[in-house]
């Protein structure tokens, strides 16, 4: 094989790569002297096709594998003699190939983008800070007076009390659409929460002030994006019967309470709240903890960038972000999206310190489990109650698909790993402290 550099201009190479006719023919002829043995054809036993007849016969489709493993070989070959390492599928085109023919040498032009090297990072110089948030009693005696409010019941007011928002009322109610009551319409003995947002828009609080043992016709109009088709945007009327209005009334925070979410006692749904609210300050500390490291690390290394990641990873943020402020449009039979600067110079910082994580991760042999996949498995699938079976197949046929569940763990723990080698200062700070910090993080 002949090699002749074509381009090299930053991380874009190009290669010429010639395979000569002589080395392909003697491959075609090896394949088929290994196939003989079981070929049958007629007029002649099973292994007895002479090799004239078995070129004129497989010849062309042979020559046609012969040429892809070559060609791959070759380009595989390359690569381990020079120590590039593509940035994405190399493009491989046949120098005039619609005029190739039998007996002529193979010239290949092979053009691809090479990662670029990535400078040692020193993660001992590396400065962070761990928010810490102790639970405070007061966040843990809000939990519980919301737990409390979520558990309330509802005692009846006043006869002649008109009912207020939050209270709930219990109603016999019909409706018409067009003056032909319709399936669906119709219940006794309903409790509906004024304000909760449960009924059709306008329902509930055309209720808010009436009494016990009024009626009272409500007016409405369906969604235009109704899930029923024949009621989506139609006008309707609700005769409603007040069977009778009542006041919420929180639950105690007492033992009866703690034994209706789980715990023996107040003091155990207490230790529960605790662990609880703390697990969630040190899920939000360590997403600021992070993206201080990614700053410093976007910060202090620079190295070139591949164009082809850049432009596509450009591309994904601006379709992504069209999509967020067109929710509308579901599908994407839509224009062309140009990526603005903002769009580039966001992805120039995650293709930057996706390619920086990936090397560091790498020399630290960083891996994820088979055990941690199943379990990103198991989670996403519960997005999809009663389809799991065929998203764990789609899983598991799907490289693309195993890739995007893996990308955010094995980035996790490159991020533990280097948070493990730099030098991490702890600083209390308060719940609202955190909650500021969190709000200041920009989108990566």
């Amino acid at each position: 094989m002949q090699v002749k550099e074509t381009q090299n201009d930053g991380l874009k190479r190009g290669y010429q790569l010639t395979l000569p006719a002589a080395d392909l023919a003697a491959t075609v002829d090896a394949k088929l002297k290994e196939a003989q043995p079981e070929i049958e054809m007629k007029g002649f036993r099973k292994g007895k096709v002479p090799m004239a007849m078995l070129k004129k016969q497989f010849g062309p489709r042979v020559m046609g594998d012969a040429m892809q493993e070559a060609i791959d070989g070759a380009l595989r070959k390359h690569l381990e003699e020079s120590g590039d390492r593509p940035a994405a599928q190399p493009k491989v085109e046949m120098n005039d190939g619609e005029n190739w023919k039998e007996g002529d040498d193979v010239v290949v032009n092979v053009s691809y983008e090479a990662l670029p090297e990535i400078p040692e990072v020193d993660l001992g110089k590396l400065s962070l800070e761990r928010l810490t948030v102790p639970a405070e009693e007061a966040a843990i005696t809000e939990a519980l007076e919301n737990l409390a409010k979520s558990a309330q019941n509802f005692d009846d007011r006043r006869k002649g009390s008109k009912a207020k928002d939050g209270d709930q009322v219990v109603i016999d109610f019909k409706g018409f659409v067009d003056g032909e009551a319709f399936e669906g319409g119709e219940a006794e003995d309903y409790p509906l929460v004024l304000g909760s947002n449960s009924f059709i828009p306008g329902f509930e609080e055309q209720l808010v002030g009436a009494k016990f043992d009024e009626e009272v016709k409500v007016e409405v109009k369906f969604p235009e994006e109704y899930g029923a088709e024949h009621l989506a945007g139609k006008d309707a009327i609700f005769e409603c019967k007040i069977k009778a209005v009542k006041a919420p009334k929180p639950a105690e925070i007492d033992d009866e309470l703690a034994k209706k979410f789980g715990a023996e006692d107040l003091d155990g749904l207490k230790k529960q709240i605790t662990e609880r609210l703390e697990a969630e300050y040190a899920g939000a500390a360590r997403a600021i903890m992070k993206r201080g490291l990614l700053d410093q690390l976007d910060e202090q290394v620079k190295f070139e960038l591949p164009e082809s990641l850049v432009e596509a990873e450009a591309q994904q943020i601006a379709h992504q972000l069209w999509h967020e402020e067109n929710p509308e449009v579901q599908g994407h039979d839509h224009g062309a999206i140009e990526p603005t600067d903002d769009h580039k110079k966001l992805a120039e910082r995650r293709v930057r310190l996706g390619l920086l994580l990936a090397e560091i991760g790498q020399k630290a042999e960083v891996n994820v489990s088979d055990q941690e996949m199943t379990q990103a498995v198991m989670q996403a699938a519960r997005q999809y109650p009663g389809q799991e079976r065929a998203f764990f197949e789609f899983i598991q046929q799907n490289q693309a698909a195993q890739q995007q569940l893996r990308a955010p763990i094995f980035e996790d723990k490159v991020v533990d790993h280097i948070a493990e080698q730099a030098k991490v200062e702890e600083k209390q700070v308060s719940k609202e402290e955190l909650e500021k910090a969190v709000e200041s993080l920009d989108e990566i």
